[in-house]
């Protein structure tokens, strides 16, 4: 019998450590290849981690809520005497290759391979850092195994900087990539096709650094400023006193800043004090909005469909993107350029149970009514069930966030780094308006528009949140205007 180890993987984000919060088997257990054995939370999202090989626990070295830093050995399983690595999976068996992976988002690494020395950290939607990698103090207890009582491995040192591999067809034509399951999770959930990857391994198999290669490099040619990690527009509400139990007589709770919550300051910070922010106001009667909602939920065409005022909103901002095509960019601080988005990436802050995040609408721009709420229902349940992937919240180009769901009127919001405008959209109220010469109770609601003064002036920004109001005050525009 053999003892092999796994080590908490690098899951392509370029983060030094991630925090176990579940633990899915136990000492004696016996788990598979492609197994999932825990669920981990890094500073960009919670995934699932399947086992690379076969065997029977031996030990489980942190227990659930300790922060480990990549590269720390986490569970150790003992196998068959002379079981080497395992072969790779032909794709031309998809019902297998299926079986292999698991159904969440999930990363995972060989145990056995070493740190690749030449391949670089990538914060996933913001290109390759530049600025070397810090890990935070440990504490003496953080690093105390919790079931064998040895020492875990010490983590590795980071990996150096090398150069992005081209992402051109690397596969003969006709031919299926080779590529282990846990190689094809990483590529699945970067959004990587393995046909385009150059395979480094033997025999031609792609390694998980060839994906990271070809992720960095369909990445790097959008230069977009390495700033700080995806992170919620406003900053995620504090624990409440509910989910940390506290003595009556106690005066102060502490509570550690970890995970999603700490990476969603960090980025705050930089974007408040990177990107000059302005933000414009504007109140206005969405009354015959909310009548085109109804209406479309009585549509035998759209049954099934979720339709509800975010949709409109959401279209409303797609075609004043269309009319004002320059509020869609991004800053490029290296070579003091302003790159022009042809596309839009549509963010939509969502609350989770552990803070804040902005999963994107990819292409949101081409999508059809039906499709653009398809798309707003699936994104939004899977970030409440905590499985968006760190795919789906890179390279977004304008964020949406509804505020008016907790009542709140207005607010200012601060921009997703990267991103070139953010709206905050308010609370739906029945107040009076004047209509037609006369006051009348009206649906009224008001939005924020926050937006980058590098990027886009006052007349600019005035113009888009204008034409915003506009579809939703006449919504016949969606048609008119498109």
């Amino acid at each position: 019998m053999t003892i092999r180890e796994f080590k908490m993987p690098d899951v392509g984000e370029g983060l030094t450590e991630a925090e176990i919060l579940k633990w899915y088997v136990q000492p004696g257990d016996t788990v598979t290849d492609g197994q999932v054995v825990c669920e981990v939370e890094t500073a960009k999202a919670a995934v699932e981690l399947p086992i690379p090989f076969d065997g029977v626990v031996h030990a489980l070295l942190f227990e659930e809520g300790t922060t480990v830093d990549v590269g720390q050995v986490i569970i150790s399983v003992q196998t068959e005497a002379g079981a080497g690595a395992e072969a790779p999976v032909q794709e031309a068996a998809p019902a297998a290759a299926a079986a292999a992976a698991p159904a969440a988002p999930a990363v995972a690494v060989e145990a056995e391979e070493p740190a690749a020395a030449a391949r670089q950290p990538v914060l996933v939607g913001y290109g390759v850092s530049t600025a070397s990698t810090k890990r935070r103090p440990r504490k003496a207890s953080a690093g105390a195994p919790a079931q064998n009582g040895t020492a875990p491995a010490a983590a590795p040192a980071a990996p150096a900087a090398a150069p992005v591999l081209p992402a051109v067809p690397a596969q003969p034509s006709g031919e299926r990539p080779l590529a282990k399951p846990p190689v094809r999770k990483l590529a699945k959930d970067l959004g990587i096709d393995l046909a385009f990857v150059v395979p480094t391994g033997d025999g031609g198999v792609v390694t998980r650094e060839d994906v990271h290669a070809a992720a960095a490099a369909a990445i790097a040619p959008q230069a977009v400023p390495a700033a700080a990690p995806a992170a919620a527009p406003e900053a995620a509400p504090a624990v409440r006193a509910a989910e940390t139990p506290v003595s009556a007589s106690a005066r102060e709770t502490r509570i550690p800043v970890k995970g999603v919550r700490k990476v969603t300051a960090q980025a705050m910070v930089g974007s408040a004090f990177t990107a000059p922010h302005v933000t414009e106001f504007i109140t206005l009667d969405v009354t015959r909005t909310m009548k085109l909602v109804q209406e479309l939920k009585d549509d035998p065409d759209l049954a099934g469909l979720r339709i509800n005022p975010l949709l409109l909103i959401a279209k409303a901002v797609l075609v004043a993107v269309r009319r004002n095509p320059d509020v869609n960019a991004s800053w490029d601080e290296a070579a003091q350029e302003i790159v022009l988005k042809h596309y839009v990436n549509l963010g939509i802050a969502a609350a989770t149970p552990r803070g804040l995040i902005v999963p994107n609408i990819k292409d949101a721009h081409a999508k059809t009514l039906g499709e653009l709420s398809t798309a707003l229902s699936e994104l939004v349940a899977t970030a409440r069930d905590g499985k968006t992937s760190p795919a789906d919240m890179q390279n977004g180009t304008l964020t949406i966030t509804n505020v008016g769901v907790f009542g709140v009127d207005t607010g200012t919001p601060i921009l997703n780094p990267g991103e070139s405008a953010i709206l905050a959209v308010g609370a739906i109220k029945l107040q009076p308006w004047v209509h037609k010469g006369k006051v009348k109770p009206r649906q009224v609601t008001t939005l924020a528009l926050s937006f980058d003064h590098r990027l886009i002036d006052g007349e600019l920004g005035s113009r888009f949140l204008a034409d915003i109001a506009a579809v939703l005050e006449h919504p016949r525009r969606l048609i008119t205007w498109s």
